[in-house]
């Protein structure tokens, strides 16, 4: 079993439809209006999520492309001090010919070493072959300095494209921070309106929005995308009766929650342990179950599909945190609960 750490920011792709969306109230079981007030909200806190996943990914990428221009400057620099080493080793090569030549002719002028020399084939010699060593000891050190003058620009390009990544980069933080407050304030408006449902026992009016087919191209998938499995089936506490019922998913207020297979929304209520809940019995004759819900998209009766958006996690009821807990039974009512792990593994879910 894997315990996938993902960024809560990141939104499902079926999401992007949201910004289409129309509020449509419709009575819930037990409802008492407030469907288009809830619907804004509910709206709100998609879009902000929208909004923070979208600033999240521009940052990543300007992120990316500052870490990359860091290690051509680092490699830069790295080929500069090379090349500067190897600079200083020509110098130390030119010296040693120089003092070398000094020996041989003992300091003596040129036009002494033509009075001097055995023959002219001797002193054309000789100096040939000092000339030779200096031109290509020369040439060498000229290269050097050109090598070195390029790499002193490349360093400097990259140290002022590395600054600007820098600016932009705390630009975007900025851009995330701003959208993660107005966010912080949309769950906290959501969960507010499920915590006055929860405390009535009864359930606002769904929040329906106009979204695309879910188009997942499997039978079953987990009933969120983002999130960190925390307390499973079967562990004791204290808020438990006797043992937990169920899979706990710790997602942030207003996480999209998903039908995690298709069929029949057979129980939508507020207030109890559970809070806001929804029940969906499926084919076969097994039932999952969604709470400490912050908002609902369906109403009792509804057909869903796979992957289709039913609700919205928050910590109504029994609850210590935003989490939404999750439930296989064998039938709707509490107590037939199996371990939710191994029935989605088993159906090709691997959490």
């Amino acid at each position: 079993m894997r315990s996938p750490r993902r960024s809560p920011l990141h939104v499902p792709v079926f999401l992007c439809a949201v910004a289409l969306l129309l509020a449509r109230p419709a009575a819930a079981d037990g409802g008492s209006g407030g469907g288009e007030a809830d619907s804004g909200v509910s709206a709100r806190v998609v879009r902000l999520y929208e909004d923070a996943a979208a600033a999240t990914q521009r940052y990543e990428a300007v992120h990316r492309e500052a870490e990359k221009q860091l290690a051509r400057a680092r490699r830069s620099q790295r080929l500069l001090a090379r090349e500067q080493k190897r600079i200083a080793g020509l110098h130390d090569d030119l010296g040693r010919i120089a003092r070398a030549q000094y020996r041989q002719v003992g300091g003596v002028p040129y036009a002494a070493q033509i009075i001097l020399a055995d023959s002219p084939e001797e002193l054309m010699r000789s100096q040939h072959v000092f000339s030779q060593a200096n031109l290509a000891v020369e040439t060498m050190a000229a290269k050097s300095r050109r090598a070195e003058s390029r790499l002193a620009e490349d360093q400097a390009r990259s140290s002022a494209l590395w600054r600007d990544l820098e600016k932009r980069n705390r630009k975007l933080a900025g851009m995330k921070k701003a959208i993660q407050a107005k966010l912080d304030e949309a769950r906290r408006v959501l969960q507010k309106q499920a915590d006055a449902s929860a405390a009535a026992g009864t359930c606002r009016s769904a929040v329906h929005l106009d979204e695309a087919s879910p188009k997942t191209g499997r039978p079953w998938v987990a009933p969120v995308r983002d999130y960190r499995l925390s307390a499973p089936f079967g562990s004791g506490g204290t808020h438990w009766a006797n043992r937990h019922t169920g899979q706990d998913f710790a997602v942030p207020i207003g996480t999209p929650v998903r039908a995690v297979g298709a069929g029949k929304v057979v129980k939508v209520t507020c207030g109890g342990a559970f809070g806001m809940e929804v029940v969906i019995e499926h084919p076969g004759g097994y039932c999952t179950q969604y709470a400490h819900l912050a908002a609902v998209t369906v109403n009792q009766g509804d057909r869903v599909a796979t992957g289709q958006w039913i609700a919205q996690s928050g910590t109504t009821g029994n609850s210590t945190g935003p989490h939404l807990h999750f439930e296989v039974r064998v039938t709707p009512q509490l107590g037939s609960g199996i371990d939710p792990v191994p029935w989605l593994t088993a159906r090709g879910v691997k959490l």
